[in-house]
């Protein structure tokens, strides 16, 4: 497999690795676990800059996302500069997201809703980190 080609396929598996977790979260009751924590945390830190969210939104925002992430897989599996690029913050944040749920599964000493998904997460974002640096290394960005 080519070096692009591996590329464009972690992004493809880290972004269907996401829609998992938003089915997960999704179907396990996050928000009723993560708004109360929003409102706790601006009760105590007038400052917390997290939103709350109603369902519909949050659920339609993630669908978008994804659905962007996914519109974007034809430029990385050509190895384009914006999405090699984007693929650095884009893996971290799903690091940092899966690492959150596995936290807060043990602060809470309890299954946390997303927490099945979470390792899928840090495996394809691990994944999609070092072939983001690969492909950028070793190919030409397509025009």
């Amino acid at each position: 497999m080519t070096i692009t080609r591996r590329f464009g396929t972690a992004w493809i598996a880290l972004t269907l690795s996401l829609a998992a977790h938003v089915l997960d979260e999704a179907t396990t009751g996050f928000l009723d676990v993560y708004n109360p924590i929003v409102r706790s945390a601006r009760a105590r830190f007038g400052w917390f800059p997290m939103p709350e969210f109603t369902f519909g939104i949050w659920l339609g925002g993630l669908c978008l996302l994804v659905g962007a992430l996914l519109a974007l897989a034809p430029f990385a599996y050509r190895g384009s500069r914006i999405t090699r690029i984007a693929a650095y913050p884009y893996a971290a944040i799903m690091v940092l997201n899966g690492i959150g749920h596995v936290a807060g599964s043990i602060y809470l000493g309890r299954w946390a809703p997303g927490t099945t998904t979470a390792p899928l997460l840090l495996a394809a974002s691990i994944w999609l980190l070092e072939t983001a640096g690969w492909s950028a290394t070793f190919s030409t960005p397509s025009r």
